[in-house]
């Protein structure tokens, strides 16, 4: 007890009178009310306003010792500055080391989430901040979208992670919420400066690609265990998402265990729900990361009436280009609701257009009224109305719907 203080944080909760409630179990020395302590990890000193044992509710005491498992009440508002693991000690006679086991996990897949109605903004900032408070591997900050207004671009460990804070934000707390495209984090080298490192977590952060000397994605060794019977069209979905096969192993007469490595990006987008129906659920996965490769990979925009929409822009592999800009097209032009103009839908790898659908105007049969006679009547009305149909394409503008966010997931479907 003579040490200095060294106590884990384990758990926090938010309380709107008292700000965060961190619990602790105090590994090392003894922690008095009133004391000045210090959070190892993040570097601030805080009062201990009040401290306690953590019992079946929370029971107040002047002082807790070493194998207490205690709270700390300091007044803190903010939910990041209080993270599950960090270490606790006294600012005046701190300890040397912080108790291991703490890292900062960096998040592999990342999207969007932006409110359905954009006046729930600072509601769903106060839920992620809610949500970060015990679940300190998700990483979020503000962004912008012209498609979908303000929201946050958020950090994950992996896709069911993503799946479990969209259930928790829409269960906990009421939130419905647009989720984009998910995708990885990748590395950029400029030509300039082949040493100089840029982190791009969102495709729309990608520098000129002209500038660049190249790029690198994370890859991943993955373990499928599957029914012998379904080892062949589990191989062609692998290959189709450019995984390069490792080792097979046959661990009894009809379970075999296919090893491949494979882009991470191609996980994240349908991988899980065509697996299961290619194997009709006689599969299970398994991935770890194993680092960095070079790829052939380029930005494909959305442009909807000749305008980009930066929420359907993605990284993908110059030779799935084609195929997916076409399937997004397509998918587009059944959802989105025919307007008073032509609206053209084009997916494109800068200014070249790899593929175009077009949503056809509504119009009015404006030769109706006329009953036979000259020919150039009719020619006058239809040529005043393709005038009118242009000038409302210049100044109109296409509300794209949620569905299609949503769909570009589900493009096998």
């Amino acid at each position: 007890e003579n040490a200095p203080l060294q106590a884990m944080i384990f758990d926090s909760v938010f309380n709107p009178f008292r700000g965060i409630i961190a619990y602790f179990r105090i590994r090392n020395g003894v922690l008095r009310k009133g004391d000045k302590v210090r959070f190892f990890n993040t570097g601030r000193d805080y009062n201990a306003d009040e401290i306690g044992i953590l019992k079946m509710d929370l029971s107040p005491k002047n002082s807790v010792g070493t194998g207490d498992v205690g709270y700390i009440i300091s007044g803190i508002k903010q939910a990041k500055e209080v993270k599950v693991g960090d270490t606790i000690t006294l600012t005046e006679n701190p300890c040397d080391t912080a108790i291991k086991g703490f890292e900062d996990v960096k998040p592999m897949v990342f999207a969007g989430i932006y409110p359905v109605d954009t006046e729930d903004y600072e509601e769903l900032r106060y839920s992620m901040e809610k949500l970060q408070l015990n679940d300190s591997s998700l990483v979020f900050e503000p962004e912008s979208s012209a498609a979908l207004g303000f929201g946050f671009r958020c950090g994950f460990l992996g896709m069911l992670h993503m799946e479990i804070i969209q259930e928790r934000l829409e269960r906990e707390f009421n939130m419905t919420v647009i989720t984009t495209v998910p995708n990885v984090s990748y590395k950029a080298y400029m030509k300039k400066d082949p040493d100089k490192l840029l982190i791009v977590n969102n495709p729309s952060e990608l520098p000129d690609p002209s500038g660049m000397d190249r790029i690198e994605e994370p890859y991943i060794k993955a373990q499928v265990i599957t029914k012998s019977e379904y080892v062949g069209a589990i191989m062609t979905l692998c290959i189709e998402k450019r995984g390069e096969l490792k080792n097979q192993v046959y661990l009894t007469q009809d379970r075999v265990e296919i090893t491949f490595e494979m882009p991470l990006a191609e996980i994240v987008f349908d991988f899980y729900d065509r697996l299961k129906s290619v194997s009709r659920g006689y599969a299970s996965f398994d991935y770890h990361p194993i680092g960095y490769k070079e790829s052939d990979l380029v930005k494909m925009d959305l442009l909807l009436n000749s305008e980009q929409v930066d929420a359907l822009s993605a990284l993908v592999h110059r030779s799935n280009a084609f195929d997916l800009g076409k399937k997004i097209c397509i998918k587009l032009r059944e959802l989105i609701p025919r307007q008073q103009f032509e609206i053209p839908i084009q997916a494109a790898i800068g200014a070249k257009v790899i593929a175009r659908e077009t949503i056809k105007a509504l119009r009015k049969d404006v030769t109706a009224k006329c009953y036979g006679g000259d020919i150039s009547r009719k020619r006058k009305l239809l040529e005043k109305q393709k005038e009118g149909k242009k000038r409302m394409r210049q100044v109109g503008r296409v509300e794209v719907p949620q569905e299609a966010f949503l769909a570009v997931l589900k493009l096998n479907d």
